[in-house]
C-alpha cells in the first residue's frame, strides 16, 4: 500500500509529504519544507526508511527541512532536484530575499528530468518538469494510485506566483494545461500550499484555467 503522511511547516505554512511503501517500507520525503526532526521523527515512528528526498523545486519554503532530513537519517538519503532550480538553490531558495537563512547543506546529486521514472518500493512515478513558478520546477505523478504531488503549479482555486525571479505567468500555464489536465479528472493534486484537490475540480472551477 501507498501511505502518504502530510505535515504543514514553516512561516509560510507549506506542505510536506513522507510517502512509503508500506511493504518494503521505503520511504520518500517530498518538499522537506521546514522542521525535517519532525518528518525524521514520523518516518522512525512507522518502521519506515527514507531513502530518498524528492524536490519538486528550490523555494526555501520547500527546502528548509533538507539538511535535517539528511543528518537524522543514516545512511543519508539522496536529494532529487531538476538542474535548472540548482542556481536557486545554492541562493538558499531566496530566502535572503524574505530576510531569512536555511542551511541547504550539500547540494543534491540526482538529476530529475522530464519524463523520468522514480521508483519508491513497488510504486513508479513519473517526473513531469512544469516551469513557470521557478526555471526547474517538476511535479511527480503516480498513475497506479491517481495522485500527483504538484509544489507550487497549480493550488485549490488559484496557481503559483510567477513574480519572483525565474517565474513566468505564460509558462506556468502551459506547464499547468500540458501536464496537469491532461490527466484523468479523478487524480488527486497534493499541492505545496493550502487543501489537496483534483484534476477535474481545477478543470472546471479554478478561474485561472477557465
Amino acid at each position: 500500500m501507498l501511505d502518504i503522511v502530510s505535515f504543514i511547516l514553516g512561516p509560510v505554512q507549506t506542505n510536506a509529504y513522507l510517502v512509503a511503501d508500506t511493504d518494503s517500507k521505503a520511504a520518500v520525503v517530498i518538499d522537506p519544507a521546514w522542521d525535517g526532526h519532525i518528518i525524521v521523527d514520523e518516518a522512525i515512528k512507522r518502521g519506515w526508511q527514507i531513502g530518498q528526498i524528492w524536490l519538486t523545486h528550490a523555494h526555501f519554503d520547500h527546502i528548509g527541512g533538507t539538511d535535517a532530513v539528511v543528518k537524522g537519517v543514516n545512511p543519508a538519503p539522496q536529494i532529487a532536484l531538476h538542474p535548472e532550480d540548482h542556481p536557486l538553490w545554492r541562493m538558499q531558495g531566496g530566502a535572503p530575499f524574505f530576510g531569512m537563512s536555511v542551511d541547504v547543506g550539500s547540494e543534491p546529486k540526482r538529476v530529475l528530468a522530464h519524463g523520468q521514472k522514480l521508483e519508491l518500493g513497488n510504486y513508479k512515478f513519473e517526473v513531469r518538469h512544469t516551469p513557470g513558478h521557478t526555471p526547474g520546477h517538476v511535479i511527480f505523478y503516480c498513475q497506479e494510485e491517481a495522485v500527483v504531488f504538484g509544489g507550487d503549479v497549480v493550488f485549490w482555486g488559484s496557481i503559483g506566483r510567477t513574480d519572483l525571479p525565474g517565474g513566468d505567468y505564460n509558462t506556468l500555464i502551459n506547464s499547468i494545461r500540458d501536464q496537469i489536465l491532461t490527466l484523468p479528472d479523478e487524480t488527486r493534486l497534493l499541492t505545496g500550499h493550502g487543501p489537496e484537490t483534483t484534476v477535474g475540480i481545477e478543470r472546471i472551477d479554478n478561474p485561472f484555467l477557465v
